[in-house]
């Protein structure tokens, strides 16, 4: 048995046991790729895949226990590489990130900035994706570290800590009604139409189980990824926005045409979180940029998580 056998059964079950794209995405033939797979059944005396024909249907229950042997070897096959790569150069490499695209605009410019300065060999890959592609790419090893608010907790390959807190807000042109109210309810909220996030982004969960909570039907006018996209729309007069405060620095002063209300009284506290790959091996600069995201992380707590010995109540 050989890692590509390995890289091969892997692929296929990301790929919904489709051969053929397996081997598009390993760079190799299809048949190629089914007879290394036939191999390594016939060497483990098992089968991995129940057949129809030639089309793999579903993996075998001793399938199952073959490919987490196999995710737990392919884990540390790429930590092995990370401790040559730590090794051999302590001070360079490539860090990659894996983000929404709130983060990468708003939070993340500064703790980039400053790792820079600190590691001027290291070189920043930025990834942006919806939570759950974060999730998958870290998963997938595209990335070493994951920053968003929703999903990272629920995948149970990822060790998440919470990072930081933040609120929504609300966004009006000068001039709007809501503009002159310090504490807004959602009760005028839903009377307006709304410009704000995708269901699947930044803390939207919240607002409509907010709305929902008090039986309200919020007149969603625009959804969009991108706070700037959303702003923008509101000073077209489509709506009222309903964005991440971290969006808003700048904005609401006086020579600003938008006015922030917050409203965190309705949406509640959201967290953003960090997330690596469980039992992964951590760079040096790696443990550095957690750092720098927030006061509230060190490498020995990180360290910490990844071994399975801590819980969020501890910070």
């Amino acid at each position: 048995m050989n890692l590509h056998q390995f890289r091969f059964v892997q692929e296929a079950v990301r790929r919904n046991l489709n051969l053929t794209e397996a081997a598009k995405a390993l760079h190799t033939s299809q048949p190629g790729v089914s007879k290394a797979i036939i191999e390594l059944e016939e060497e483990l005396g098992v089968e991995i895949f129940a057949r129809h024909g030639k089309r793999l249907k579903r993996v075998t229950e001793p399938g199952q226990h073959v490919l987490a042997s196999i995710e737990l070897i392919m884990r540390e096959v790429g930590n092995l590489r990370r401790i040559g790569e730590q090794f051999s150069a302590q001070d360079s490499g490539t860090l990659s990130i894996a983000t929404t695209h709130t983060q990468a605009r708003y939070v993340l410019p500064i703790p980039v900035a400053k790792l820079r300065e600190a590691y001027p060999k290291v070189n920043v890959s930025l990834h942006q994706g919806s939570p759950d592609q974060v999730a998958r790419m870290l998963l997938d090893d595209t990335a070493e570290i994951g920053i968003a608010t929703e999903s990272l907790s629920s995948y149970a390959d990822l060790v998440t800590l919470p990072c930081y807190q933040w609120e929504h807000v609300l966004v009006v042109p000068v001039g709007h009604p809501l503009a002159g109210v310090e504490r807004v309810s959602l009760e005028e909220l839903a009377r307006e139409p709304i410009v704000t996030y995708h269901p699947s982004f930044t803390g939207r969960t919240r607002i409509d189980q907010a709305f929902a909570n008090k039986k309200l039907t919020p007149r969603i006018a625009l959804e969009a990824i991108d706070s700037d996209v959303i702003k923008t729309y509101v000073r077209l007069g489509l709506g009222i926005g309903i964005v991440a405060e971290m969006a808003v620095r700048g904005e609401g002063n006086e020579s600003s045409d938008l006015v922030v209300r917050p409203v965190g009284h309705l949406f509640g506290q959201n967290v953003a979180r960090v997330a690596f790959k469980r039992s992964a091996y951590l760079r040096n600069f790696v443990f550095k940029f957690a750092e720098l995201l927030s006061d509230r992380l060190s490498r020995d707590l990180i360290a910490k998580a990844l071994s399975g010995h801590f819980h969020d109540h501890e910070l």
